[in-house]
């Protein structure tokens, strides 16, 4: 064992660790006063129910096994499984390590998609709609792709997670939105975020935990990981800029909302390109990503398309599906010792660019029709939204009889 890489890929695990509770004051922030507390539970729920499951079975299903869709129970409750045996049989970090890592991303990945139930879904249906579309969703795509399934066999590459966790969370977050409907009043009044600066906490601590989030895809203490780390830190920066200039050119000054946007939006870019593109091609991916989800994110707002409270489509569907691109575009198999996949379209070989499409619609259609199924056997249990009285008095006191601010005046429009 690497005693060095098993120590780094620890403190990696536990920066991917934190990404949730920071996407937790991200959602927050953005929400209204009213319901910030519902929406961080949601993903404060998840940090025990996403454990648990994936202990249980989720990491057997995910890992174990060579079936084409998904893996079996060989190793539930890891079984079978030795902290002394090294990953991939001759790897340098523990099994255990492997699978703390694995679990983090397993444990983020439904809690964004809950921020597209925002302001109007009940909390116990949140809840069990997370557990079944881990299962349906998350565990099948994250198998196809890194754990011996058909995508993976098929050739297609994705570091850290464009295809089961990007493009997935997106395509899911809108179909929840679609299948929910519109909260009360939308449309009609500003649904402004609450808390500005907690928006910019959850970003920069998402961005801090993205740093293990991408160079821990590498699974050594190697360049690759320090490749990873400066890919992502580019793309972060130019979308952070990018979308700052966006706000200068269309309303006259930078937001911090647009700022912590638009880096979210660039490490959403990121993570399936970082360990695979050069550094030059890292700020075309990044300074692209921010005028992309920002035009589609205004669209749907000005349009009232659907009511996505916290911009999953716009933030994360659009940002993966157009970092899912610049990958297919500019990965190099010069950065990544021992590949075997082939040049981007960039380079003038069209090949891999196809194998990377194919991977972008099963992965979009995958999402989209088992989020679907999700909420239906969800609805056989719980009611989806909350009463219409409830949604108005704001759903912290309606699911959770707490108020996140009590030494303020409430008032039951914030």
């Amino acid at each position: 064992m690497d005693f060095g890489s098993n120590g780094f890929m620890l403190m990696c695990a536990a920066l991917v660790f934190i990404m949730t509770p920071g996407l937790a004051f991200f959602y927050g922030g953005l929400s209204r006063k009213k319901n910030m507390i519902d929406t961080m539970m949601a993903s404060v729920g998840l940090m025990g129910m996403a454990t648990i499951m994936w202990v249980c079975f989720g990491y057997s299903v995910t890992f174990s096994g060579n079936g084409p869709i998904i893996g079996d129970l060989s190793n539930a409750f890891l079984i079978g499984i030795s902290p002394h045996d090294l990953y991939n049989g001759e790897g340098s970090i523990s099994m255990y390590t492997f699978i703390l890592f694995q679990m983090m991303f397993s444990m983020i990945t439904p809690a964004v998609v809950t921020g597209a139930g925002v302001g109007r879904m009940k909390y116990r249906a949140m809840f069990l709609f997370s557990a079944i579309w881990t299962c349906l969703v998350y565990y099948p795509l994250a198998h196809m792709v890194w754990g011996g399934g058909w995508l993976q066999n098929l050739g297609v590459i994705d570091f850290a997670g464009g295809y089961p966790i990007e493009v997935a969370t997106g395509m899911s977050g809108l179909t929840l939105a679609l299948m929910l409907g519109k909260r009360k009043g939308f449309g009609e009044k500003v649904f402004d975020s609450h808390n500005k600066p907690y928006v910019f906490l959850g970003a920069w601590i998402l961005w801090f935990g993205w740093l293990g989030f991408n160079a821990g895809s590498s699974f050594l203490a190697d360049g690759l990981a320090s490749h990873a780390f400066m890919t992502t830190m580019v793309i972060a920066a130019s979308a952070l800029l990018s979308w700052m200039i966006v706000d200068i050119v269309t309303s006259g000054k930078p937001t911090l909302v647009g700022a912590s946007s638009g880096l979210v939006c660039g490490l959403v870019a990121a993570t399936p390109t970082c360990g695979f593109v050069p550094v030059w091609a890292a700020f075309i991916i990044g300074g692209a990503v921010s005028p992309i989800c920002y035009a589609v994110t205004n669209m749907v707002l000005k349009r009232r398309l659907f009511d996505d409270p916290m911009s999953v489509l716009g933030c994360h569907g659009m940002a993966g599906i157009t970092g899912c691109v610049g990958l297919a575009f500019f990965c190099d198999p010069s950065i990544t010792p021992g590949s075997t996949f082939l040049p981007g379209l960039a380079f003038g070989v069209g090949t891999q660019f196809g194998i990377q499409m194919v991977a972008l619609g099963i992965s979009a259609a995958w999402s989209v029709g088992f989020t679907v199924i999700s909420v239906l056997i969800t609805r056989i249990f719980t009611k989806l939204r909350v009463p219409e009285e409830a949604e108005v008095i704001g759903l912290d006191i309606s699911e959770h009889n707490e108020d996140a601010y009590p030494a303020f005046e409430y008032h039951k429009e914030d």
